[in-house]
């Protein structure tokens, strides 16, 4: 998982990436809103951040206004937002422009990794209503597709293949499984029915954009993931 770090002390961003990055986060930070606002939105391609943690009195631009302008373009990254003003105006509006929580300084860093923990499980569990991989982002109650944020036009078939992919994001899902899933049909080993609908898929999902998400696995089946084959 990939966060950014909006905060203006320097220690104070010292001190989260030093504690965030031995639980397997790989971390990035901006001591301004301005900064943060570009990171994360050039962070919208390939690499997305998959949680953004802003403090909220920033230089340059207030962490309500990043989000807001974040919204404003598309972009659905998860926000938890980090100040020491703990009025309940301050928390609603933080709440209202798109964050996903709220962390009054100072905090205990445990607080902080459990929030950050379950924002992201309620982002990309496959219980929940959405699902992230990279920088695609899929709503399962609406049955809309984003891919750096913005919308993909998907048949319904499209999207019930791309939902199994994600639901089952890292991990193969073999041909047979999606025959079955898709089709309500025994897979007879002629491939053609399933790769086609594949590559339908990846013509409107995958070929405009340089990071491929899904990738083939010989002789098995297709798994949707971030990197390379």
């Amino acid at each position: 998982m990939k966060l950014l770090i909006v905060e203006d002390d320097p220690r104070a961003a010292l001190a989260l990436e030093r504690g965030l990055r031995p639980h397997g986060f790989i971390v990035e930070t901006a001591l301004d809103g301005l900064q943060g606002l570009a990171l994360a939105r050039s962070g919208a391609g390939a690499g997305a951040f998959d949680l953004l943690i802003l403090d909220v009195m920033l230089p340059g631009m207030d962490g309500f206004t990043v989000v807001s302008e974040l919204r404003t373009s598309g972009i659905e990254t998860p926000v938890i937002f980090l100040t020491a003003r703990d009025a309940l105006p301050d928390r609603i509006r933080g709440l209202e422009v798109g964050g996903g929580d709220y962390l009054v300084k100072p905090f205990a860093f445990s607080e902080l990794l459990l929030r950050i923990n379950n924002l992201l499980q309620r982002g990309s569990g496959p219980g929940e209503e959405g699902l992230l991989i990279g920088n695609l982002s899929i709503s399962r109650l609406q049955r809309r597709v984003y891919r750096a944020g913005k919308r993909l036009d998907l048949s319904s078939q499209e999207y019930s293949l791309l939902e199994l992919l994600a639901r089952n994001s890292g991990n193969i899902v073999t041909r047979s499984r999606i025959a079955e899933e898709l089709w309500e049909m025994a897979f007879d080993g002629d491939p053609n029915l399933v790769d086609a609908a594949i590559r339908r898929l990846r013509k409107k999902m995958d070929d405009p954009y340089s990071e491929k998400l899904i990738h083939t696995r010989r002789g098995v089946g297709y798994v949707l993931e971030t990197g390379r084959d």
